[in-house]
This record gives structure tokens, sequence and C-alpha cells, in this order.
């Protein structure tokens, strides 16, 4: 790949221009990077049927181990996979996600509800449809993060 890089005063702020035959995932990588640069950008990367889209964290649902894979729903029930392990994931989401489990971080504003399931779990139905758990260990936490006591 070939990379050139002006610098003058004569720019008011920095651009870019990329000319690609085709998308690739490290190009679309740093695409996704240069847009934070100076923006507060922070659209994830994400892959669905061989295409690569790009995400707000606000669209988003809920982030959660499926398999060997790291997935993310959005509010519509798309089903997208991520390229960075969940603990990554944890630190590039604002403060309304929050883990419920050793696999799942689910975006607060999109649940629907919450009801009691077995051994101390508590189910939880997000408003796009799809469940999930709030384990035992994150019980405590998830409720302080609600408010609740």
């Amino acid at each position: 790949m070939k990379v050139e890089c002006k610098i003058s005063t004569e720019y008011k702020e920095p651009y870019a221009v990329l000319h690609v035959n085709k998308m690739t995932q490290a190009i679309a990588e740093i695409i996704s990077m240069l847009g934070k640069e100076g923006s507060g950008s922070s659209a994830l990367i994400a892959s669905k049927e061989k295409k690569t889209y790009f995400i707000e964290p606000e669209e988003i649902a809920l982030v959660r181990t499926e398999g060997r894979d790291i997935v993310c729903y959005d509010k519509l029930k798309n089903r997208y996979t991520l390229d960075k392990p969940l603990y990554e994931m944890e630190n590039i989401l604002d403060n309304h996600f929050v883990r419920v489990s050793k696999s799942t971080i689910i975006n607060i504003r999109e649940i629907n509800h919450v009801e009691a399931g077995f051994n101390g779990t508590m189910e939880l139905v997000m408003k796009n449809g799809v469940t999930d758990y709030i384990s035992r260990n994150f019980r405590k936490s998830f409720k302080e993060r609600l408010g609740l006591k």
C-alpha cells in the first residue's frame, strides 16, 4: 500500500482520501480510526454476511459471547459479529452499558423488563426481544447501577 502524508499550515483541519479497489477489515478500521480524530465519534466495526458495518453504540442493545464469537444485537434485533474481546468492548462502551454476566454487557436504555429466574438469577428481556440472564455475581452491581436496592 502506498501512503502519502502532506503537512501544511494551509489545512484548517485534517482530512483523508483513500483510493481502494475493495473494502477490507483493515481499511474499515483505518476509516473508523480516522473518523474519530477530532470528532468524538465512537462507531464500532462489526460484520454481518461478509459485509462490514459501522454501528453507533447507542444503537446497540446488548453485546455477548456466543460460542467463540463476540456478537452484538442492535435495536432491531440484527445480529453482528465484533472483532474485539468482551473486556475491550466493556471499556469502549459508555456508561449506559453495564455488565450483567461473564458473557454479556447490556445497554440499560434498551431494557424492556427484568424478572426473577432460578438459582438467584434474573431474566433480562430487551426491547428488541433478545433475552439473557443477570448472574448472581453481577446482580448487586446491576441493581446499584439502576439505583435499586
